[in-house]
């Protein structure tokens, strides 16, 4: 991977998409998007790209509390989807080490010129930077242990689509992070048990989930399971509270500090 932003287009997200406005016509969406369904959820507008201070993360332990729950060790590949300005792309470069890589990655390519301004000043040789698009986080195939997707999944307005064209990007083994916040997905959050079931209707399978104050919300881990479903025969979930049951994947108690294998 060579360092330097890929051209490209940073698409806004789509605006909340509430279960009215999903009947609207699949010219409102981009092309690509037009084979997935549409996600049944409100969709966070973009936020800042500065989640919390450095400091005040740093304070808490967040960093390392993730990289040790995800088993992050000297010389994997990793993905940092929604990279931001670096907090965790930085954060991950050092564990991994020289003989390991770090992707970032963002749709915002202001970001993306002060994290490679950050990338630079700092001399991170080990990690790299490309454009992503809110449909496909363009990712090479078949080349990471980890991708890490950290307070950004509520924000991704084509979840169906993203997660599918991820998919193929996970080596024989990997797993996906995501930590977010339980709240509903137009305040940036989004429940577990619809992220569970998005992530379950794609071909992944919930393997841990606990609840942290050092993250200041809740992780999930999950692998690839069976085959990649075709896009044609994607089924879309239901926000909680519809008359459609989410799917729980692997749901159990959700006490902090509490692991919860995926069924």
């Amino acid at each position: 991977m060579r360092r330097g932003i890929a051209s490209g287009i940073a698409a806004s997200l789509a605006a909340a998409c509430v279960l009215a406005a999903c009947n609207q016509p699949a010219s409102d969406r981009s092309a690509s998007s037009q084979d997935f369904p549409r996600a049944y959820r409100p969709v966070s507008s973009l936020g800042s790209n500065a989640f919390s201070t450095e400091e005040a993360r740093d304070n808490r332990r967040e960093a390392v509390t993730v990289m040790d729950q995800a088993r992050i060790t000297r010389g994997m590949t990793v993905a940092d989807i929604g990279a931001g300005e670096g907090y965790y792309t930085v954060r991950l470069a050092e564990r991994v080490g020289e003989d390991g890589r770090v992707l970032a990655q963002d749709i915002d390519e202001d970001a993306l010129r002060r994290l490679g301004d950050r990338v630079e000043r700092e001399r991170l040789d080990n990690v790299s930077i490309i454009l992503g698009n809110q449909d496909d986080p363009r990712l090479p195939a078949d080349s990471f242990d980890r991708i890490f997707l950290v307070h950004m999944y509520h924000e991704v307005a084509e979840p169906y689509a993203f997660l599918w064209r991820m998919r193929p990007a996970l080596r024989p083994g990997g797993q996906v992070i995501v930590v977010d916040v339980d709240r509903p997905a137009d305040q940036h959050g989004i429940d577990p048990q619809l992220l569970f079931c998005e992530f379950e209707r794609v071909g992944y399978r919930l393997v841990e989930f606990v609840r942290k104050p050092e993250i200041a919300g809740y992780y999930a881990q999950f692998e690839v399971a069976g085959e990649r479903p075709d896009a044609k025969d994607i089924e879309p979930c239901m926000q909680p509270g519809d008359d459609t049951e989410l799917t729980r994947t692997g749901a159990g108690s959700t006490g902090e500090d509490n692991g919860i294998q995926g069924s």
